[in-house]
């Protein structure tokens, strides 16, 4: 038995197992399925039967997986986790995402809820609740098998660092006007919302943040919630309210919980994923697809990236800016500066010099503070060192009180108007007590003079630099990491599409 998400009843399933004689050997909710599909094979039922017996009883969200000596075949089901059959010429495979199969074929099978698959030597079927059989399409992934190979990197997520410069141009192509600064995408088309609320988590909510940012200065009133907290207590709505759920996989299950609970109240919801025929888009009313291609390392890098891009064609085509033009002319840019970054980075030399640190400390301000929020967050999944991330003026109000000479604090400081001054005080306040600063800025301000170490980006619009700062820091957690010896694609304890709540 394999299984994917929570079994919510196990407690009361395994007493009334242990009471019929059942002996457990772990404290697994997941061990009380076999011993149900058990009890039916006993009662006289053949594998497939006790399966879904078993399955009838169970509470909670799950993607379940059985085999049997008794039986050659595979057999599963979902319910609110995520299941895809992938469709080989002689094969067919069972996973939660696309990508663990897509070196051995590029096309799937969604299963929804309370359907079952039943998987055999070449050949598969699906049937619903009732066992009647269902005619399932079967869809083909655009991705090509070669992305998701190393290609010479030593890890995943350096060479999606590398491969953001195209990803970012996927985003784009087709999208924007640079002429007339304006954005054209067949998902945004008539959207015109009074209030976006965007829900999300992790790596995502950090785009959430920026976006919600980005429509508050644009005028239409925002705000970016914690998926797991908009599902059980969700801000109010109205008629003309967009809840936007970001998920990279489109499987997040606080992220789905959140955009089921904005649809029961009548609202219209947006998907902003990277997976086509996940379940985010094919639930929500819109799907607004980020195209950074397959993500195999668990910390999020290019994904982001996209997510941001994505987050500012959203803002475009649903609020009038006097900076459209100049906005659409920096992200035609981007991409080019990016590679420019990437060859010219010195990060491993600042990872080399701080590297036994007792933590890092990430301020910014405005479009900068969800960037200090991901370096952290980045920082911590990969290296298991502690660090945290701050907007720049809250950094006196308690966090000061950690800041000692083994606390690098990365500032990112771009232009030169009153919200840089600003931070660069922030930065004052740092130097004063001893702690190595680390400015990852355009140079267009004096905050370098201020810094152990520089960390440049070339010089952009303002909502556009927070994504080349990004991709500094991103490098610098990875180089930490790979120095530390840590397992940077898969780190501990950590799942790339977290299905359970």
């Amino acid at each position: 038995m394999v299984h994917n998400g929570i079994i919510e009843n196990y407690d009361e399933l395994k007493a009334e197992l242990q009471a019929d004689g059942h002996e457990f050997t772990s404290d697994t909710d997941t061990e009380v399925v076999p011993h149900l599909i058990e009890d039916a094979m006993a009662a006289g039922h053949d594998f497939e039967a006790a399966f879904r017996a078993a399955v009838s009883r169970l509470e909670g969200s799950y993607a379940l997986a059985a085999v049997t000596a008794d039986a050659e075949a595979i057999l599963a089901t979902r319910r609110d986790s995520p299941l895809v059959v992938g469709v080989g010429d002689d094969a067919a495979y069972l996973a939660s995402d696309v990508p663990a199969f897509l070196e051995f074929t590029d096309r799937v099978v969604y299963l929804e809820d309370g359907e079952f698959a039943r998987l055999e030597s070449g050949s598969w079927t699906v049937t619903d609740d009732e066992g009647l059989l269902l005619e399932k399409s079967v869809s083909r992934v655009e991705w090509d098998a070669e992305e998701t190979a190393k290609s010479g990197y030593d890890h995943y997520m350096l060479k999606e660092i590398h491969e953001q410069p195209r990803s970012l141009r996927q985003c784009l192509r087709d999208r924007v006007d640079e002429l007339t600064g304006s954005v054209d995408v067949e998902a945004l088309e008539g959207l015109s919302p009074k209030s976006v609320q965007f829900v999300a988590c992790g790596t995502s909510y950090h785009a959430a943040c920026y976006g919600a940012h980005a429509l508050r200065e644009a005028g239409v009133p925002s705000q970016a919630f914690l998926a797991s907290e908009y599902a059980t207590a969700p801000a109010p709505v109205s008629e003309e309210t967009l809840v936007v759920g970001i998920t990279q996989s489109g499987e997040t299950a606080d992220t789905l919980a959140a955009l089921r609970q904005a649809e029961r109240r009548g609202v219209e919801t947006l998907a902003m994923t990277n997976v086509v025929g996940s379940t985010a888009a094919r639930e929500c009313d819109r799907t607004l697809f980020i195209r950074a291609g397959p993500e195999i390392g668990v910390a999020a890098t290019k994904t982001f990236s996209s997510q941001v891009v994505a987050c500012n064609l959203l803002s475009a085509a649903i609020a009038e800016r006097s900076d459209a033009r100049e906005v659409v002319g920096a992200l035609r840019d981007l991409p080019g500066q990016v590679q420019e970054l990437l060859d010219e980075s010195h990060a491993e030399a600042v990872a080399d010099r701080f590297l036994d640190s007792d933590g890092y400390f990430f301020i910014g301000r405005e479009y900068h503070h969800p960037v200090a929020l991901e370096g952290a967050l980045k920082m911590k999944e990969i290296t298991y060192k502690h660090a945290e991330g701050f907007p720049a003026g809250e950094l006196k109000h308690g966090p000061l009180a950690l800041v000692t000479e083994e606390t690098p604090v990365f500032a990112v400081v771009t232009g030169d108007g009153e919200t840089a001054q600003k931070t660069i005080g922030n930065v004052k306040e740092v130097e004063a007590r001893d702690a190595p600063v680390v400015a990852v800025t355009d140079g267009v301000s004096e905050v370098g003079r201020y810094a152990e170490e520089v960390l440049e980006i070339p010089e952009t619009h303002p909502r556009v630099a927070p994504m080349l700062a990004n991709v500094q820091l991103q490098l610098v957690a990875y180089y930490v990491a790979k120095k530390l010896g840590r397992s940077i694609d898969k780190p501990r304890n950590l799942a790339k599409s977290v299905t359970v709540e």
